[in-house]
């Protein structure tokens, strides 16, 4: 059940058919963020080359909300350069979804985040 929650077909779809959802192996970074009020837990791993991302994946443990901004940042990002990537905003997620229920949004925040986060910790790593 879904709380009587009112989600478009958009989300309700990237929940139902989450795109990229898994382990990515070889990743060259990974970065995991959580959110302590709602308990919804995001990581988000990458594959560069060429200082673009070539592939990317998530696991989410959370709502449909949660699952579907994770599903919707790897479609975004994928084949982006790390600057574009990393200038993607959960008001992007929330956008491209066509909209989240003002109760959800938080959850756009944590796919944005661990995607900032990844970037860095690639960035961080080759140093």
């Amino acid at each position: 059940m879904m709380n009587n929650i009112n989600y478009n077909r958009n989300v309700l779809d990237h929940f139902r058919n989450p795109r990229n959802m898994g382990e990515l192996g070889d990743a060259d970074a990974e970065a995991t963020v959580g959110n302590p009020s709602c308990g919804d837990v995001m990581k988000v791993m990458i594959k560069i080359r060429d200082n673009r991302i070539e592939d990317v994946k998530f696991q989410t443990m959370g709502c449909a909300a949660a699952i579907a901004t994770s599903s919707m940042l790897t479609e975004l990002v994928k084949g982006k350069s790390l600057d574009e990537a990393g200038k993607i905003s959960n008001e992007d997620v929330v956008v491209a979804l066509g909209g989240l229920p003002p109760i959800k949004i938080h959850c756009s925040n944590l796919a944005a985040d661990a995607l900032k986060l990844a970037i860095a910790n690639f960035r961080g790593n080759r140093k």
